[in-house]
């Protein structure tokens, strides 16, 4: 990783993430966050921000049910084509550029896997929210324009997607915290160049922050807008 201490932006490279899933089983899986059974208690979350893996199922392969509780779950696909069903009666196909957004309230339970022919890849990103319990709720956003933030139901946090062309300035989220992830391509984060798979957290002050500009062509980057958890608002 590049910690630039002092600086407010921490970049990890896609190499320093934890390894997990089941390759035999044909699932791999890319931990950000220390996730199961790989504990760091200095890398637990960064705001609400619990858990982002990079996901790869191989055709026929998937997670069967499981249950999740207290957390907002969005899923970005980025190859492939990802089927869902939960506990709720929902049955959904998710492909590349739609958004998938889980609720789990209380308790739900869902079902992950990639009944194509083809392989799998997403991204599965996990928040806490504001307040726990409550209901499942579940959508998805299908061709999701970049630039045009996504709000969460039950967490002060924004997603949104940008595919800046080659040198392109992206304009970052002006909340306390921002997270970047680069899908594909390339980008420049300051001095610095990150690949597919790499990630800055940004606690910089706004009109601090390094320019963030695309460095590729087919340039795909997540980005979230974030808060820590004591200036988030309760309830409401």
């Amino acid at each position: 990783m590049d910690v630039h201490r002092g600086t407010g932006v921490d970049v990890r490279r896609a190499a320093d993430r934890y390894r997990g899933g089941d390759e035999a089983a044909g699932v791999r899986t890319r931990h950000a966050f220390s996730f199961s059974g790989f504990y760091d208690p200095d890398n637990l979350r960064f705001g609400p921000l619990t858990a982002c893996n990079e996901e790869l199922l191989a055709p026929g392969a998937g997670y069967a049910e499981h249950t999740h509780r207290d957390l907002e779950i969005v899923t970005w696909v980025v190859e492939g084509e990802l089927t869902h069903r939960d506990s709720a009666g929902n049955a959904t196909v998710v492909r590349p550029g739609d958004l998938q957004r889980l609720t789990t309230g209380d308790a739900a339970r869902h079902v992950e896997r990639n009944d194509g022919a083809v392989p799998l890849r997403f991204l599965q990103m996990w928040l806490v929210p504001d307040t726990p319990g409550g209901g499942t709720e579940y959508a998805v956003e299908r061709g999701l324009a970049p630039g045009v933030g996504h709000r969460l139901p039950r967490t002060d946090a924004t997603f949104l997607v940008a595919r800046p062309a080659p040198g392109e300035a992206v304009a970052m989220p002006r909340t306390p915290l921002a997270h970047l992830q680069v899908v594909r391509g390339e980008a420049l984060l300051g001095t610095a160049r990150l690949a597919p798979g790499d990630e800055a957290r940004i606690s910089a002050p706004a009109g601090q922050r390094p320019d963030l500009v695309g460095g590729a062509t087919g340039t795909e980057l997540l980005l979230w807008g974030l808060h820590p958890p004591a200036a988030r608002p309760r309830g409401g």
